[in-house]
């Protein structure tokens, strides 16, 4: 798969980007790298109290309508890669401290991301998606990726089509979670840290916790105990002019029911706290 008539992401627009056409994500031919950091706040099994190297891409193959990223996921935001360039900036990471390599939402740069991964770097790699992901196209990335960090957004496809267009999410979302863990395997670790496997991260909607339920029944009934990790996340907070009951944040009745369903389920992984639903953890773009 590559970029002429480019079927990298769900959406299947089929356009020549090597022509200068775009898709739904608005991006070129070229990885567009819109902010390269040492990320704090991810998970702390990816670190060990360290950082992660995050390498974050412009544009999304999603355009999520509460997304948190607003300032890059819209288009062709940031600075033109090639592979060697991303290469370079991984291993610049790497030298700075960073204690993996994260790729936020490289889902649409898919041959410029496995050509720079051709050969193995000395940290571990973090697919970091909002899961919408072809399967097709995560085999370029057989034995390049360590851990997968999807999201699982909706598991009610009229949700999925109201906040991000994309009716279809479920079906492909739990798809593209099963290849990941065909892919790497249950999760492995090294002390502390993770360094094989798949998180599964599910962002808690306010007003909508049905949808939340739902998925972690999926999850559930789809894994053995300790297979995957689940990180539940709380961090949802309202940007922009936006619907109720996307205008405030979870309560705490719709987490801590959430959250017992996910014990319910027998589920492993990772819970957040209220205070992490503040802008401050948003990386300034």
């Amino acid at each position: 798969m590559d970029y002429q008539n480019c079927k990298l992401c769900p959406r299947q627009c089929n356009v020549d980007r090597t022509a200068g056409k775009t898709g739904f994500c608005g991006c070129p031919d070229v990885a567009m790298v819109a902010k390269t950091m040492l990320h704090l706040w991810e998970e702390p099994v990816l670190t060990g109290g360290g950082a992660s190297g995050a390498i974050f891409f412009g544009g999304c193959s999603l355009g999520c309508l509460y997304c948190q990223n607003r300032a890059i996921s819209g288009g062709a935001v940031g600075t033109p890669m090639d592979a060697p360039k991303l290469r370079q900036t991984m291993e610049d990471l790497i030298a700075q401290g960073a204690r993996n390599i994260d790729l936020v939402t490289p889902g649409h740069f898919l041959p410029t991301v496995a050509q720079a991964l051709e050969t193995p770097v000395s940290v571990p790699v973090v697919y970091n998606c909002g899961g919408y992901e072809s399967v097709e196209a995560l085999e370029l990335l057989r034995g390049k990726v360590d851990i997968y960090l999807p999201d699982l957004k909706y598991a009610q496809s009229d949700l999925a089509s109201r906040l991000s267009g994309a009716p279809d999410y479920f079906s492909v979302a739990t798809q593209a979670i099963r290849a990941m863990v065909d892919q790497v395997g249950p999760v492995q670790w090294e002390g502390d840290r993770v360094v094989k496997g798949v998180i599964v991260r599910h962002l808690i909607l306010p007003g909508f916790v049905e949808n939340s339920l739902k998925i972690l029944d999926w999850l559930g009934d789809t894994f053995r105990k300790g297979e995957i990790l689940v990180s539940l996340m709380r961090q949802y907070t309202p940007m922009g002019n936006l619907p109720a009951p996307l205008d405030r944040r979870v309560t705490d009745e719709e987490y801590d029911s959430v959250l017992s369903w996910m014990y319910l389920n027998d589920l492993e992984g990772f819970t957040q706290e209220s205070d992490s639903a503040e802008q401050t953890y948003i990386p300034d773009f």
